[in-house]
């Protein structure tokens, strides 16, 4: 490398050194055409200046051009890759990288065939980073088409990020009330602004756009799952019986009980042959929140009307459910449910919509420079 150097810098003193002799001649011949009259002179001088105008104009252009190339290779060197034609620098890239690698690096950890394939950590990190812009970037993009950002770049993002912590400062200073994080970092900044920006492109295009959703289709949803949708809208009637469990009962004691009772048909018939067993009858409303809801909503939603469950173990005792009755009011339960479902054919239509425009965006890599990006990058 340093003889070529060395070749090279007496390459360009030899041709200085022409240049200094072709100089010299030029004077020469200058001097010795001094005697001529001046209005030679200034004719030559007007048959030349055209001549010169385009020489420098010429020269002018191409400093211009090189300006202009260099400040273009520059902006070049700095993308690593570009969606719809917007520009994935290589700061942004390390930034999604740095976000994931404790999720890459878990995985890899834990998944003996997380290398499968010959994929280095590094690779793996960056896939799994361009992945992540791509979708997010196509996000940001439709974000940018409803008004709500006025740019897609990350720098954008960074700018965003200062003036938001600023403010935050701002008004902490002046004892103002700052809800949540008194200063963001990149990361936190980046999940919450995402998060809004999704949420506000629900609500948009949800009104008169591809996310719109009619009351047929919640309807409809409704329809399909009915059992799903009406749970906490059904009311059970149901007896129950708790029988004792003697002292000294035999081994065989459970079974002996399940026989009768599978026998009767009915629990009130052995409300009075038990010795100890009570039997109630109650209501229950839906599924409730409580653990002991739960537990017998587990219970009865299994029992068709006048079906006796199978026996429930406690301390000392054993419990049996019947099923009396259930009754669904469904005005009640489309009442209830109908925002919940609209909500989620929004966020499905969402879902769906965002990834047709993945699918259909020009996503170009430019692998030799995210190949460049080491380990070392994405730890500083």
């Amino acid at each position: 490398m340093k003889a070529v150097l060395a070749k090279d810098a007496a390459r360009k003193d030899a041709i200085g050194k022409g240049a200094i002799g072709r100089s010299a001649a030029k004077k020469v011949a200058a001097g010795k055409g001094a005697g001529q009259k001046s209005t030679a002179r200034k004719g030559a001088a007007r048959g030349r200046s055209p001549r010169a105008a385009v020489l420098i104009a010429a020269v002018v252009a191409a400093l211009i051009a090189l300006t202009i190339g260099g400040v273009a290779l520059a902006r070049r060197t700095d993308a690593v890759a570009s969606l719809d034609g917007h520009t994935v620098t290589r700061d942004e890239l390390l930034f999604h990288m740095r976000r994931l690698a404790p999720q890459v690096e878990n995985e890899i950890r834990n998944d003996s065939r997380a290398n499968a394939g010959g994929k280095s950590a590094i690779q793996r990190l960056s896939a799994r980073a361009l992945d992540e812009i791509r979708r997010d970037k196509t996000a940001l993009l439709l974000a940018k088409e409803q008004h709500l950002i006025g740019s897609a770049d990350h720098a954008a993002f960074l700018a965003e990020l200062a003036a938001e912590n600023e403010r935050r400062a701002d008004a902490i200073a002046r004892g103002q009330v700052v809800y949540g994080l008194t200063e963001f970092s990149p990361e936190e900044y980046y999940s919450r602004r995402l998060t809004e920006l999704t949420t506000s492109l629900k609500q948009r295009l949800s009104v008169d756009g591809p996310l719109r959703v009619t009351d047929a289709d919640v309807r409809r949803a409704f329809d399909a799952d009915r059992d799903a949708w009406s749970a906490n809208a059904t009311t059970y009637t149901y007896a129950k019986l708790v029988v004792p469990v003697p002292d000294g009962a035999s081994a065989g004691y459970g079974a002996g009980l399940q026989r009768r009772v599978a026998a009767a048909g009915r629990l009130a018939e052995l409300a009075d042959r038990e010795p100890g067993a009570r039997l109630t009858t109650a209501e229950q409303h839906g599924g409730g929140s409580a653990a002991h809801d739960q537990e017998l909503m587990a219970v009865l939603g299994k029992l068709a009307p006048g079906e006796i469950s199978g026996p429930v173990p406690g301390t000392g005792q054993v419990t049996y459910y019947q099923l009396n009755g259930k009754t669904v009011d469904e005005d009640a339960a489309f009442a209830e449910y109908s925002r919940r479902i609209r909500q989620s054919l929004i966020e499905e239509k969402f879902t769906q919509f965002l990834q047709r425009r993945v699918d259909g965006s020009v996503f170009k890599v430019d692998t030799a420079a995210v190949d460049a990006i080491n380990a070392e990058d994405v730890q500083q």
